[in-house]
């Protein structure tokens, strides 16, 4: 492929060359890790024979700097493995990210407000960006929704492993008597569409709605009519966009979500298997969820999907999402699927 970027005429297609490079690209990003730690390996094995060979103190050292490599390769390699799971079509895209309160009133809207800020966390861990598309404020406190754009390498293909329901059991902040109270909030992953995917969608199917912005985001933002909703008629999917100041802007970002959207729906109706992308979700409140936060009355996070918990609920909390992540996409890898898998931190 490096070979044909060479070729006279590989520029007369700007498209078909860009096709050409992210093709390219993709694939090195799959195969010079490999390459590379192969090398590692081999280093590791002339760094054995000095072992080997050496004696007393010189022995020593070069066995504790063999340990603390082969530490780290074993880390590496872990790594790896988790990338070589995500093989599926849109897992190397962005990810649409939204987050909707659920059964618990003020609880629960405090509840979305703690998942978006965890999330934020995570992607940050991740060295991904974020974007945000909409907020909308609880009643009394947090959010009621929320929506997201998270940019980067893989981001879906991580980020699909969060859709669902998630419960937090705690002592209310805002019960006077401190009585343990139960929230629910939904999220929901779709990949963003790139251009290679086409959707039309005719503008008669389509109802804009243009409004003055709310919450936080400045004069600039708030005192313009810069907010946009999307309704698509046929589906009633609803999408909103107030993040610039801009209103053409937001109608853009918004139509790239509705598209995105109506594609995701689209897959759903092709395989008839709507726990693929939205019945993992289900109704937000008991039965449905798939992970459990309980702050009281012991520290626990426990995903139901895999087994997985950690007592480390303040490090789940502050975005240390890897861990179930990780759980979750060995436990959907045929090679990982009738194994055992890590329950519980050590």
């Amino acid at each position: 492929m490096e070979a044909q970027m060479g070729a006279p005429d590989f520029w007369n297609n700007n498209d078909r060359a860009q096709k050409h490079i992210t093709k390219l690209n993709g694939l090195k990003r799959s195969v010079l890790p490999v390459v590379a730690y192969q090398k590692k390996l081999e280093d590791v094995a002339v760094m054995t024979e000095l072992v080997e060979a050496a004696d007393g103190a010189e022995r020593e050292t070069y066995a504790a700097e063999l340990d603390a490599t082969v530490t780290a390769l074993v880390a590496e390699l872990d790594e790896l493995e988790i990338a070589s799971f995500l093989t599926g079509q849109f897992d190397r895209n962005n990810a649409i990210f939204s987050i909707q309160a659920g059964a618990g009133g003020t609880e629960s809207n405090d509840w979305a407000d703690i998942l978006f800020r965890m999330y934020n966390r995570w992607a940050e861990r991740r060295g991904f960006t974020v974007e945000l598309q909409d907020v909308q404020a609880g009643d009394q406190a947090g959010i009621s929704k929320a929506t997201i754009l998270i940019k980067g390498e893989n981001a879906y293909g991580y980020a699909k492993a969060e859709r669902g329901v998630h419960r937090l059991v705690r002592i209310s902040p805002f019960d006077a008597n401190k009585r343990r109270h139960t929230s629910f909030c939904a999220v929901d992953v779709i990949a963003e569409i790139t251009d290679e995917i086409k959707i039309d969608i005719p503008e008669d199917e389509i109802r804009v709605d243009v409004y003055r912005s709310s919450g936080k985001g400045g004069q600039g933002v708030n005192t313009t009519d810069s907010a946009v909703r999307l309704t698509h008629i046929p589906s009633n999917i609803v999408v909103v966009c107030q993040n610039e100041r801009s209103q053409i802007k937001n109608k853009a970002s918004a139509m790239n979500v509705l598209k995105a959207r109506l594609h995701e729906k689209k897959l759903d109706e092709q395989r008839s298997e709507m726990e693929k992308f939205y019945g993992e979700k289900g109704e937000i409140g008991w039965g449905s969820q798939i992970r459990s936060y309980v702050l009281q009355p012991y520290q626990m996070v426990k995903d139901l999907r895999t087994g997985y918990s950690t007592s480390d609920t303040q490090g789940v909390l502050d975005g240390d999402l890897d861990r179930f992540i990780n759980a979750w996409l060995r436990a959907g890898c045929p090679r990982h699927r009738n194994k055992d898998i890590q329950m519980e931190d050590e």
